[in-house]
């Protein structure tokens, strides 16, 4: 599609611009909000790389142009009214001129009994517990057993797993997967693989089924 094309599709508001929702494409964390005019999203598509308009400034600015934090983006997005977009970008270092990951940062209300969990948040507890070892802590005795010790539980999880699957028994097949999953990623950290590094390779996969399913279709 044509940045023409993309540019006729949306509604820009009467000071020609359009909000962009800056989004990690990994974790899908919401990294910060921004605004968009047709010269800064036609960069945007060109570079590679956000580039956004600052009301405050009354410029364009490139994201990284000064702390190398830059934004690859990976995918554009807009609403149901077309009046909004989601920037998906792979990010090089913080989103926010505070040095936070993220520019929303400041809680004002959680539910603590749906508190949020990702995968993303408990491998950076496993790169905690391997850098900054916590006594009494598994994962950092697990670190200092080695390798050995953490191929031998992701071997073992592995066999729980079958046999709670043979059993046809759901809830244990859950509650062995969790085990999995979470020995499974300190072997990640142990070995220096990022969350992103397995995503990616699962995406590569993706496209390559993709395109095979359509050359069989020709």
């Amino acid at each position: 599609m044509t940045f023409e094309e993309i540019e006729s599709r949306l509604k820009f508001d009467e000071q020609g611009l359009i909000p962009a929702i800056v989004q990690d494409y990994v974790t899908h964390e919401v990294l910060t909000l921004a605004y968009m005019n047709r010269e800064s999203l036609q960069i945007s598509l060109v570079e590679g790389n956000t580039c956004f308009f600052s009301r405050s400034r009354q410029c364009l600015w490139r994201k990284g142009e000064t702390s190398g934090n830059t934004q690859k983006i990976i995918a554009l997005r807009a609403d149901c009214d077309s009046d909004a977009l989601v920037v998906e970008v792979k990010k090089a270092g913080p989103a926010c001129h505070t040095g936070a990951e993220s520019c929303f940062f400041d809680e004002l209300y959680e539910d603590e009994t749906l508190k949020s969990f990702s995968l993303t948040d408990l491998h950076a507890l496993i790169d905690g517990r391997r850098t900054n070892p916590v006594e009494g802590s598994y994962t950092s005795y697990l670190f200092q057993k080695g390798r050995d010790k953490i191929l031998k539980k992701v071997g073992e999880e592995c066999t729980e797993v079958l046999i709670a699957g043979a059993k046809s028994d759901r809830d244990e097949t859950i509650y062995e997967l969790g085990d999995l999953v979470y020995h499974a990623m300190v072997l990640m950290s142990d070995m220096g693989i990022s969350l992103e590094d397995v995503v990616r390779e699962l995406a590569k996969r993706h496209v390559i089924d993709h395109k095979v399913k359509q050359e069989r279709m020709k």
